[in-house]
């Protein structure tokens, strides 16, 4: 695992909305500011309509800058077949190899959305299961034959297989994500957890790989809403505003797991993540504007990095 700390930001729709050539300005920012990636999202109809398609959001960020990487955190692979997954896989690997990490995910934040695409719920984890176990055979360039629970199929080959193989790091909490991170993935990403919760899993991530004998993880991540902004109590307000009408609950629910304030308030409630055991930080900005959010996140950035080098 590495020490180094990185940073990054995910934008969501300021970024998809922007024009071709807001869109080009906002990854220089990002790239000047530092940031080491843009984190994007994935749902179908979340939440009575809300979401983007997450490869589609990859493939425009890969595309527009030639050296920003890119985190899917975390694509619905549950709600998609296997072969398809694949095959969009190794299309971005030839478009930017490297420079992609796929995060996956169960979508239980609404039922209806799983349930809309032909997924009974109760099964969403065992498709997940089965979908991971059939990329890793299908990321080898192999032929493939499978016959699953859910998916079958004979003489299956994705040509050319992605160089470098894309990471897969997987999303939840809970001893399930444990498991399926161990027994699948390259590492976990985490959201919606204390600082102390997050240091329990990760332990339970560094025990079951090596009773595993798998190397790794070679990935601790973790996305975070933040609020930023010189005035902190804005900064939650506007918060807590955006979350709430995201997610359809009270503000007070997102308090414990969320940052507000200055970058350098913001660093010091997510560098207790880090000394939890996370290396790879997306940040989930509200500011006044994007370029804003970008520019301050690098601050954020900047001094995360600090405080780990010093320590």
């Amino acid at each position: 695992m590495t020490s180094e700390i990185q940073v990054g930001i995910a934008l969501n729709d300021d970024f998809l909305e922007a024009g071709p050539a807001a869109r080009r300005s906002q990854l220089a920012a990002m790239e000047a500011a530092g940031l080491d990636h843009l984190t994007v999202g994935d749902h179908i109809s979340f939440h009575g309509g809300k979401g983007f398609d997450g490869f589609v959001a990859a493939t425009a960020a890969l595309a527009t800058s030639d050296t920003l990487k890119v985190l899917m955190g975390v694509y619905l692979v549950g709600l998609r077949h296997p072969l398809a997954t694949a095959r969009q896989l190794a299309t971005l690997s030839q478009l930017a190899p490297g420079r992609l990490t796929l995060g996956v995910g169960v979508a239980g934040e609404d039922r209806t959305e799983v349930a809309n695409m032909g997924v009974d719920p109760a099964t969403r984890g065992r498709r997940v299961d089965e979908t991971l176990a059939v990329l890793r055979r299908l990321a080898s360039g192999e032929v493939v034959d499978h016959d699953g629970e859910f998916y079958r199929f004979e003489g299956s080959r994705i040509l050319p297989p992605p160089d470098p193989r894309v990471p897969i790091v997987i999303g939840g909490g809970g001893d399930v994500a444990v498991r399926r991170t161990v027994r699948y993935g390259d590492g976990w990403l985490g959201m919606w957890c204390s600082a102390r919760r997050y240091a329990q899993t990760h332990q339970q991530l560094l025990d079951g790989f090596a009773e595993s004998g798998r190397g790794g993880p070679t990935f601790a991540g973790l996305n975070i809403w933040v609020g930023l902004g010189a005035d902190a109590g804005r900064a939650r307000t506007r918060l807590g505003e955006r979350m709430s009408a995201l997610y359809n609950l009270p503000p007070e629910k997102f308090q414990h797991v969320s940052a507000a304030g200055t970058p350098d308030d913001v660093a010091d409630f997510v560098a207790s993540y880090v000394e939890a055991g996370a290396r790879t930080i997306t940040l989930i900005p509200v500011a006044d504007s994007a370029d804003e959010a970008i520019a301050l996140s690098g601050e954020v950035r900047t001094r995360l990095r600090s405080v780990a080098a010093g320590s």
